[in-house]
């Protein structure tokens, strides 16, 4: 029986998915399981099963990473060329030690640097003494490009640090009222061991209407486990923000000591890739690419035929060009076939470095996916770096960026803060509550960052069975083999704005205007592969 190519939503489950679908739902198929997946449990079963495949090297650009992790350690590359902890550069490649790639965010002495700007704070910062209350028509033409960019940071900035102002006055709010419950409720439980049903028991017999109201206070705290030390954390994080990534003044590079506008200026970083601060976030997308599979621990990734090098780029704040560009020349120049970078923001401070990273990635036939951003823009106005679009248009043909889709092929298909963009993204894939694996334990998480590398690893098996396809024969494969849905979907609005509920066909979200289907591709993989055997 031919199989339509386009959905519509009646193929998709309607009732809710059981404990063990959610689970695996972005594997499942939409014709057998009637889930809104990728297809990849189906192609193990029917397409991979017996079949020998190369392993290839994956870099993930990322934060940092648990490289000790029993579910991915034996999916992490190995600088076979490097000599561990002699201090000495053995294979000449400008990084000592680098054993299992390089974290840019490290310091040559040790240590990191954890929190930097936001990439709109650099960009205030850079022009402020040069274009502050000016106007147009003061600037001259040459700059004019600048002086845009310039306007467009003070408005993100402002309109971000009133996200920040808010969030900070509601946890300093919270625990005001909940120091005032708590000395009230003092009088009725001396040792301020609160349980609901003796708050209730209070709340029948008490006529105080103040009293009642901290009952209720205390009642929602309890529910939902705040206390003072939960606001004194919130306080505390949105003050560092506040102090860090929006200030003029912090210098983001100082025990770094490199000149973040000089890309030759490499002598920074060490082979720490596992961090200081433990992140989660590198770890999370290691595991959705390639956790081992069929082992009973966690989660299964996308693919094992892969070794992965670590790169640390992504701080608390916003990642420097620098760092990215030099990333990813060094993934290309030990061997990765794939990169995936689940990182973004909405300024590039020199996207011609961008540019020739991603240019040198494609003269080395290396194919780089990323994820689309979780701002709810429509990329086709708004920015968000890395891409692989300038004022000329495209300018590489090796780069997928992706969008976020949930399970249901209704309305609410696409993740409502996912970007989208008919030019500059590329193909959504699977990005609502996927199980994934940070350093401690398997949880659910949401976002166009576990949607790329759901991309990558398919992009990974195709290059570990079809190792004769090329990185763009590979990104067009996936973007003509995804499945195309007959769905019209909620427009997703930045900064949560209330609009009337629009909505827009799926197929007008994205370049393909589909989502990824790990099947397909392979099909369509074995047939390409096969047709440019015999051409040679």
């Amino acid at each position: 029986m031919t199989k339509p190519q386009i959905v519509t939503s009646s193929f998709v489950k309607k009732q809710a998915l059981t404990e063990e679908e959610k689970k695996t739902w972005y594997f499942k198929d939409i014709y057998e399981d009637s889930i809104l997946g990728v297809s990849l449990d189906k192609a193990y079963k029917e397409l991979l099963n017996n079949k020998k495949g190369d392993t290839i090297i994956v870099a993930i650009i990322d934060s940092e990473i648990d490289i000790d992790h029993k579910d991915l350690k034996d999916q992490v590359w190995i600088n076979v060329d490097e000599i561990p902890n002699n201090n000495i550069d053995d294979d000449h490649n400008g990084y000592i030690d680098d054993i299992y790639g390089w974290n840019f965010l490290q310091t040559t002495k040790g240590g990191s640097i954890p929190y930097t700007n936001y990439a709109f704070t650099r960009v205030i910062k850079r022009y402020d003494t040069l274009f502050k209350n000016k106007l147009l028509k003061d600037i001259p033409v040459n700059q004019r490009k600048e002086f845009k960019e310039y306007l467009r940071a003070i408005d993100t900035y402002n309109r971000e640090k009133k996200i920040v102002e808010d969030d900070l006055a509601t946890y300093t709010r919270i625990k005001d009222k909940f120091i005032k419950a708590d000395k009230l409720l003092a009088k009725y439980f001396p040792k301020k061991e609160y349980k609901i049903s003796q708050l209730d028991s209070l709340l029948e017999t008490s006529t105080d209407s103040i009293l009642n109201m901290r009952i209720g206070n205390m009642k929602y705290y309890l529910n939902n486990n705040i206390d003072v030390k939960w606001t004194d954390r919130g306080i505390k994080r949105e003050n560092k923000k506040l102090n860090t990534m929006f200030s003029f003044t912090y210098n983001e590079r100082e025990i770094q000591d490199d000149n973040i506008d000089d890309i030759s200026d490499t002598n920074y970083g060490n082979n720490n890739v596992e961090g200081t601060l433990k992140l989660h976030h590198g770890t999370k997308i290691m595991s959705i690419l390639a956790a081992s599979r069929n082992n009973s621990i966690g989660i299964n990734g996308v693919t094992n035929l892969v070794k992965v090098i670590f790169l640390g780029v992504a701080p608390l704040g916003n990642e420097h060009d620098k760092d990215i560009a030099l990333a990813i020349k060094y993934a290309v120049d030990n061997g990765a076939k794939i990169i995936n970078m689940s990182i973004g923001k909405e300024f590039s401070m020199h996207p011609e470095w961008l540019k020739d990273a991603f240019q040198y990635a494609e003269k080395n036939d290396v194919l780089i996916v990323s994820s689309a951003g979780n701002k709810s823009y429509d990329l086709d106005k708004e920015f968000d770096y890395p891409d692989d679009y300038d004022e000329n248009g495209e300018y590489v043909k090796n780069f997928i960026k992706v969008g976020a889709s949930s399970y249901k092929a209704d309305s609410t298909m696409v993740r409502l803060s996912s970007n989208y963009s008919k030019k500059n993204v590329d193909i959504f894939a699977p990005g609502h509550k996927i199980y994934c694996q940070n350093r401690r334990r398997t949880l659910y998480y949401s976002g166009t960052s576990y949607a790329s590398p759901i991309v990558a690893g398919i992009a990974a098996l195709i290059r570990s069975y079809y190792p004769n396809l090329s990185a763009i024969e590979v990104k067009e494969i996936i973007l003509k083999s995804g499945i195309s849905f007959d769905v019209d979907v909620v427009q997703p609005y930045p900064y949560g704005e209330k609009q009337p509920a629009k909505k827009i066909p799926f197929s007008s979200l994205s370049k393909s205007g589909k989502i990824v289907n790990a099947y397909n591709a392979l099909l369509m993989a074995e047939e390409v592969s096969k047709k440019k055997k015999k051409r040679k």
